[in-house]
């Protein structure tokens, strides 16, 4: 399956069907999925630790070593991720689409085109 062959259900449904048929729901509550998200998103910065960005982009590019490091560390964030709104009866669609037009509102192109910074 790819991105564009994929519904969002699917891959809740597939993170959860896996946790159940191991019998760890036990373990999964908001508290310690939260935790666990935080850590695997740490264990996904410390990826790019002490790289600049041509570093990452030549670790991106042709190490395939550091490749499949990165791309488990950021499925692990996803697969918390999905686990968390499971267990929460949150619908990421339509969070991430509310959020968006929350930051639409806050964030206008007008304004915000090429600036990252709030300061400037």
């Amino acid at each position: 399956m790819r991105d564009s062959e994929t519904h969002v259900a699917e891959l809740k449904k597939m993170v959860e069907d896996f946790r159940d048929a191991r019998d760890w729901k036990q373990y999964n509550d908001p508290k310690n999925l939260a935790e666990a998200l935080s850590i695997e998103a740490a264990e996904l910065l410390e990826c790019f630790l002490w790289k600049d960005k041509e570093a990452v982009a030549e670790k991106i590019k042709n190490d395939s070593v550091w490749r499949e490091r990165f791309t488990e560390e950021l499925a692990d964030v996803f697969i918390y991720s999905f686990h968390l709104a499971n267990d929460t009866g949150t619908d990421i669609t339509e969070a991430v689409k509310n959020k968006i037009a929350k930051n639409e509102q806050k964030y206008p192109i007008g304004e915000w085109k090429g600036k990252v910074n709030k300061n400037v």
